[in-house]
Formats: C-alpha cells, structure tokens, sequence
C-alpha cells in the first residue's frame, strides 16, 4: 500500500567527521524536497507531506542493520506524510522511485530507501547468510559473493549490503618498553596520559545547590584531533633513580605509530561467525521478491568463490513467513484435533463428530 512514512539512509566510510555527513544529509534532504515539492525559501510546501525531519549520527541507524549506536558516519531523512483521509486520493508511492532515483550518485555514500514496515520487525527480502568458522575464509567468501552478484546486477534488487565493515581505521599505538624502562615510565602511564588527553579524567566536583557536577580535564580539540599532537604531547613522570625528580617526555619517543584497520562487530549464528548480505527490493517497480530470490539463488549455484568450510544460505523475509505460515497450519490442526476429540467425547461417535465437524468447517 501507499506509504506513511519514507526512510533514506545514508552511510559513509567509517570514521567520517559529523560535520561532512551533515553537510552531505542537507543535500539529500534538498534532493528529497525537490522530489516532494518543498520550497522552504518561497513558502511552498506539499499537503500530503507533513514533516521531513533529518538525523545525522543520533537516532541514525537502519533498524534492519542491527545496530543503533551513535555513529558519526550515519544519516536518516524522515519523510511523514498526512492520513489516508486528508490525502484526498493522491497516492504516495511514486515518491518511493523518485526519490531513490534523485538521491543516487554521490560517491562513496551508502544509500538506501525504504518505508515503514507493517507489523512485527522482519529480515530484509533479499538476505543472504554467510557463515564459517574459519574469520579469513569467512570474509574473503562474503566479499567475493557481494562483488560477484555486483557484477551481474539482479533486476529488483535496490543495493546489496553487509552487515559489517571491514575496512575500520584504527591506529594502534606500541609503547617500546625497553625505551620506556630506561626513562622509568610504564605503558599504563602513556595510556593514561592519551585517554585523559582524548576523554578526560574528573579532577574534581563543584556544587550547586543540590545539584553536583563533575569537572573533567582533557585536551582542547585540535589538540584532540591533531595526532601529531597528542604525539607531541609530554608524560609527567617521577624519576626515582634521579632521587624522585619530576621528569617530562614526548610521547613520540616512546611509541611507535602503525595506521591499521580491523573489523565491525561479527554475529554468530549456531556457534558460527555470520556475515549478512541484505538488500531492498523494488516492489513498486513491479518486481516481486519470491521471484527475485529465485534469480539470485541460480547465481548463487553458480558462484565459483565459495572457500572450504563456509555455508551460503538465503533466509529473509519470505523464509519468515513461511515459518509463520507452517506455524499457524500447524495450530489449526492441533485445533481441529482437539475439537474432535471433544465432539467425540461429547456424542460418543465417531461419525456423527465428523460430520459435524465438516459442517463446521465448510460453514466458515
């Protein structure tokens, strides 16, 4: 049916500055109000829209992804429109495909758009589970799979996504200990040193009223967001060896900095890491998403990359709904079992509680 709601999600890289995804939502949301017909400095607005509200980093996430931390690369357009009733006929659905159809382009930007989900929360329509015990074969198998099915462009099928990054920056710091035990300072100083300077620490409480707050001491922010500061940066220590002199040293001469990326966070499944593959499928383009599975299922025969060790397997929302549907088959005839055995025990025949049995069923 016509949408309530529309959803846009925007993705950056890992670690991407907030102010860059908020510059980068704003012009999503001026892509979306021209699709709408929202013109904000000449006062025009659309009677089927009632709100277009934008999140970036809070309240951000896909709920399909998992996920809902604060994330400074995450991106949400909001788009609520009036009640069925005060539409008067319009239909809301064509604004599905011209806004995913306005919005595509901008480069190395995840973006997907969906509406509201009827009901209880169900996988994605295209999901596709890898799953391995062996990490290396596992995403080696997964990426392979994406890029391969990529490659062939399934019709219906919006953007194929994982559910993890793997490409997560990090720079991870050594302290040489054998440097840091010559001037007498120990790693867990350096460490302290670099969480104050980046989180702070309480250094003391002030009073106000009833009311107490805590005071923290950290770096200022280019200080915080320059490594070559907090690099500069100078550990206070007490050198006992020099009679307890209080001592000072960068903490570029003891570290060695190493630019490295690792991983999001790894489901499990039946003892098993598991990586999603997940993606929309464009319904209101006509395509349907039993047919779709289909098609990717034969690709999926066909895939050559599949490692030892690792399973591929398509679940989603059709699978879902099958389990619902032998679910509720498999109630009807506990029911009807046991209204037989009642009329049964009511009438004392067998027959005549068949009969009225059927008669029961053929009247609903």
């Amino acid at each position: 049916g016509d949408p309530n709601q529309i959803y846009v999600y925007l993705k950056l890289p890992v670690g991407t500055d907030v102010k860059y995804t908020d510059s980068v939502t704003k012009t999503l949301e001026a892509k979306v109000n021209k699709v709408l017909g929202i013109d904000h400095a000449r006062g025009v607005s659309n009677p089927v829209v009632e709100s277009v509200i934008s999140n970036v980093a809070i309240g951000a996430s896909d709920p399909a992804a998992g996920d809902r931390s604060t994330r400074s690369e995450l991106g949400r357009i909001q788009v609520s429109f009036v009640e069925f009733e005060k539409r008067h006929g319009k239909s809301t659905r064509p604004y599905l495909d011209e806004i995913r159809g306005a919005i595509a382009g901008i480069p190395g930007a995840e973006i997907s758009v969906d509406q509201e989900s009827g009901g209880p929360p169900t996988d994605p329509p295209v999901n596709i589970e890898v799953a391995s015990e062996d990490f290396d074969n596992l995403v080696k198998t997964a990426v392979n799979l994406k890029n391969y099915l990529d490659s062939i462009q399934v019709p219906g099928v919006e953007e194929l996504k994982m559910d993890v990054d793997l490409n997560n920056p990090e720079i991870t710091l050594t302290v040489d200990r054998d440097r840091a035990l010559i001037q007498g300072v120990s790693s867990a100083q350096v460490g302290m040193a670099i969480r104050t300077a980046l989180f702070g620490q309480e250094v003391s409480k002030i009073k106000e009223g009833k009311e107490e707050f805590k005071i923290q001491l950290r770096n200022n922010e280019l200080q915080r967001n320059s490594l070559s500061e907090l690099l500069n940066m100078r550990v206070a220590f007490r050198d006992m060896a020099a009679g307890g002199q209080v001592k000072q040293i960068p903490i570029s001469s003891l570290v060695t900095v190493e630019p490295t990326s690792t991983f999001g966070s790894i489901k499990r499944k039946n003892q098993k890491r598991l990586i999603t593959i997940r993606s929309n499928v464009l319904t209101t383009q006509g395509y349907n998403a039993t047919a779709v599975n289909q098609v990717i299922t034969g690709h999926i025969a066909s895939f050559k990359g599949k490692a030892d060790g690792v399973s591929i397997t398509q679940t989603g929302e059709g699978e879902q709904q099958a389990e619902t549907g032998a679910f509720l088959l498999s109630a009807l005839m506990i029911a009807l079992g046991l209204i037989l055995v009642t009329l049964v025990l009511q009438f004392n025949s067998v027959s005549k509680s068949i009969i009225i049995l059927t008669e029961i069923i053929f009247s609903v």
